[in-house]
């Protein structure tokens, strides 16, 4: 068995989002540098990025940016959708 060497790093993080994602690797049992590693790990195992990275097209961005102002937005429950998706599927 190979041990491994542990080495300390600096990096310059959003507060906000670390603090959800320790809460995270709370419950998933894990600590930052843990995740951090098994990120690292992806990375090496993919030769790149472990999930894919896109730019949006002109009309993706705009679909972003109109919900971002409320525009075309509606509110549905979950009844509404599935009530939707029976439909679909006895049409």
């Amino acid at each position: 068995m190979t041990i491994s060497v542990k080495e300390t790093t600096s990096i310059k993080l959003d507060v906000e989002i670390k603090a959800k994602a320790k809460e995270i690797f709370k419950e998933l049992g894990i600590t930052m540098g843990e995740a951090v590693n098994i990120f690292l790990s992806q990375v090496a195992l993919h030769k790149g990025l472990p999930f894919e990275v896109k730019i949006p097209n002109d009309e993706t961005k705009k679909a972003i940016e109109e919900a971002r102002r409320g525009i075309n937005m509606e509110s549905t429950s979950i009844e509404e959708m599935i009530a939707e998706r029976e439909n679909i599927k006895n049409a």
